[in-house]
């Protein structure tokens, strides 16, 4: 006899098993956003009350620096505060293949058995940035499962990596004294995005060298910014042995508090919901024009455009008519 299949929960019912903290929900409230299910936005929308509760803190930095360590050693410390810890993963594999994935999330297998900690891996997909497009969403719903901190470690760090800092409160960013990685976080732009830069692995040669030219570079910045303005703050650690996580949660802290003393915080937050709308909507035009593109009339444009006839600014043009009004 076949097992009948129990129904499926409405977005009404799952937004309340989320709110319960019923990490099967939680699971699948990720699954249908990370989908664009059709119900995904009635579920978000029924959670948004909820949501502003948690901490965000993005960890990012270049392939190697140990993100998944630090990341992992920080949710040990915030349980020993008691306080439950929610981490996102963006990898560069989708997150059902394995691989690469599972070896960096052995990693975090101290933190794995814990009921009050949640891991989720998401795909960067097609993401341009360190963050899924569907990053923030979930973020959303792991904060209305009211999880004290979420934690997220992105794929790495480039010129078109830095939209961490738009989804978290506070930005960590991770360096190594190899490959001139003080040299790559002037010309990548981080100083304007850290609000704490970790210098791993300082147990290895040229520690002590990468450490003052980073040093060396934020009091330069430090010239440049108002009275008052937070400036970056650096901490030395060797995550693998735990060495540094207390002094870059302190500094996390420092940064939490300083933005909570000034209204800066909410401001980050308000932010951060504009972008989120921004980019909600230049991705449903994108994927309407792109329907449009595909039609047999504008599919035979595009061939004219390669014979010399029309241009692809006018094409663009007739596409996104009405859009900018």
């Amino acid at each position: 006899m076949n097992a009948i299949a129990a129904p499926a929960l409405t977005a009404s019912d799952l937004a309340q098993a989320v709110m319960r903290g019923d990490r099967r929900a939680i699971a699948q409230a990720i699954n249908l956003v990370e989908r664009s299910a059709g119900d995904s936005a009635e579920l978000l929308g029924a959670l948004r009350s909820r949501v502003g509760r948690a901490y965000r803190i993005g960890v990012t930095g270049p392939s190697g620096a140990g993100k998944s360590t630090l990341v992992a050693r920080l949710a040990a410390a915030l349980r020993l505060r008691d306080q439950s810890v929610a981490v996102i993963a963006v990898d560069p594999t989708s997150p059902f293949s394995g691989g690469a994935l599972l070896g960096d999330r052995v990693r975090m297998s101290e933190i794995w058995g814990d009921d009050r900690v949640f891991i989720r891996s998401m795909a960067a997909r097609e993401a341009l940035g360190g963050l899924a497009a569907k990053t923030i969403d979930a973020a959303d719903i792991l904060d209305a499962a009211a999880f004290d901190v979420i934690l997220l470690e992105t794929v790495g760090v480039g010129q078109s990596e830095l939209d961490v800092a738009q989804a978290v409160d506070t930005t960590v960013v991770m360096l190594t004294p190899e490959s001139g990685d003080g040299v790559q976080a002037a010309k990548a732009g981080l100083m304007e995005i850290a609000e704490v830069f970790v210098l791993n692995k300082c147990d290895r040669p040229g520690s002590d060298t990468a450490f003052a030219a980073i040093r060396a570079m934020l009091n330069l910045r430090s010239r440049d910014l108002p009275r008052g303005e937070w400036l970056a703050a650096l901490v030395r650690a060797v995550a693998e042995q735990g060495s540094g996580v207390d002094d870059t949660l302190a500094a996390i802290d420092a940064h939490r508090e300083y933005q909570q003393g000034n209204q800066r915080l909410r401001l980050r937050r308000i932010d951060r919901a504009r972008r989120q709308v921004l980019n909600l909507v230049a991705e449903r035009v994108r994927c309407g024009v792109a329907l449009r593109l595909s039609t047999p009339e504008f599919a035979r444009r595009v061939e004219q455009i390669v014979d010399g006839i029309g241009s692809p600014h006018t094409l663009a043009d007739e596409l996104t008519n009405g859009v900018e009004q």
